[in-house]
């Protein structure tokens, strides 16, 4: 998780270095963060993981459009859903 614990000048830094680096290299990077808002700026592709299980695949835009039930929980930050709360 590239930004945790970072402020949001140095969160934007560490997102330009790894969208600079993947270009400049032609890299594939696999980032793993609960940072939505990073993950949104530097993902070509995002994965979401529940249960051990990807329960959702594609572009930026393809997960922010999703209806995946679960998705939106986490997304929304909302307590109440289908996710499990210990």
């Amino acid at each position: 998780e590239p930004t945790t614990g970072l402020d949001p000048v140095m969160t934007e830094a560490i997102n330009q270095l790894i969208i600079e680096t993947q270009k400049n290299f032609s890299l594939t990077c696999v980032v793993i963060s609960h940072d939505i808002d990073s993950i949104f700026k530097i993902g070509h592709k995002i994965a979401m993981l529940y249960e051990g299980k990807i329960i959702e695949y594609g572009t930026p835009e393809e997960i922010k459009n999703s209806r995946n039930p679960v998705l939106l929980q986490f997304l929304s930050g909302s307590t109440e859903g289908p996710m499990k709360i210990m």
